[in-house]
């Protein structure tokens, strides 16, 4: 069960959107046009995030890439607003891929709204975050190109169980910071679904 918290890290939800987009989408993309958009993707959600949290490590301001302490998950959500930021605005425009431009930037409000949390003392869970905005953003793709993902939305459904219980069987979070995980990840893409709908 462990497994999920690893698989569905919030780091790999941005990628695995922009997969699942990228197949779903009626626009044919070259197998170089692919790699481009998903190297953008990664370097600015994985791969920047990733030697930064190593940084933090070294430096011993973070213990676990799960970032459980509350004081330690402000810089990297922080870090992670400005690089959605820079991802949404300055690469993954509106004007050039406007479903996956709202996908991030409600991802970008998602992270604002768990930093801002931080503040009151509330440690929202960003895993329930995560497959949550995934799974919004998966049956907006289906409504707005009018495909059939029935399946791939149930499977989405069945995983937010799975990343909940795993989180919970890690005693990493309560009930009540997964229900605020879940509600942070799927308001922000349902409000903007009025924009790409």
């Amino acid at each position: 069960m462990v497994v999920f918290s690893y698989v569905f890290h919030p780091l790999f939800i941005p990628l695995m959107g922009t997969l699942i987009y990228a197949a779903i989408s009626p626009l044919h993309y070259s197998l170089v046009q692919l790699l481009f958009l998903c190297l953008q993707v990664s370097l600015l959600t994985i791969f920047i995030p990733l030697a930064f949290y190593f940084w933090l490590k070294t430096v011993g301001k973070a213990d676990s890439m799960m970032l459980e302490n509350l004081a330690q998950r402000k810089i990297p959500l922080f870090l992670s607003c400005i690089l959605l930021y820079i991802l949404a605005f300055k690469s993954i425009t509106q004007a050039a891929l406007p479903e996956l431009h709202f996908f991030l930037l409600g991802g970008l409000l998602s992270n604002l709204l768990t930093f801002l949390y931080l503040f009151m003392n509330v440690k929202a869970s960003i895993h329930q975050m995560g497959i949550a905005a995934l799974t919004c953003f998966v049956i907006g793709l289906s409504a707005h190109y009018q495909v059939d993902l029935t399946y791939g939305i149930a499977l989405l459904l069945i995983l937010n169980g799975f990343v909940a219980s795993s989180r919970l069987a890690m005693q990493a979070h309560s009930y009540t910071e997964l229900a605020i995980g879940f509600g942070i990840g799927s308001i922000p893409q349902l409000a903007l679904w009025w924009y790409w709908l």
